[in-house]
């Protein structure tokens, strides 16, 4: 696969700081928590498939890169 942009890798790692803050909260502060992630992950979905599109690439491909290539970024070399 061609490079993965940047701005798709740093929106999937806010989609996923959104969806770590539900750990813990119930009620209201859930909820609120929860439109926030919901916001982010359609705002990541929306540049995947709209950079898949004018690229010409399979979406699901580029989706698939850019969470691993967010996945191999936050594990721990030490582990």
């Amino acid at each position: 696969m061609a490079d993965i942009p940047d701005e798709l890798v740093k929106m999937e790692r806010s989609a996923e700081a959104e969806r770590a803050q539900l750990a813990g909260l119930s009620g209201e502060e859930y909820d609120a928590q929860w439109r926030a992630w919901r916001r982010a992950a359609e705002a990541f979905q929306a540049a995947v498939t709209e950079h898949s599109t004018r690229e010409g690439m399979s979406r699901y491909e580029l989706e698939q890169a850019v969470k691993k290539a967010v996945r191999r970024a936050e594990e721990d070399p030490a582990r």
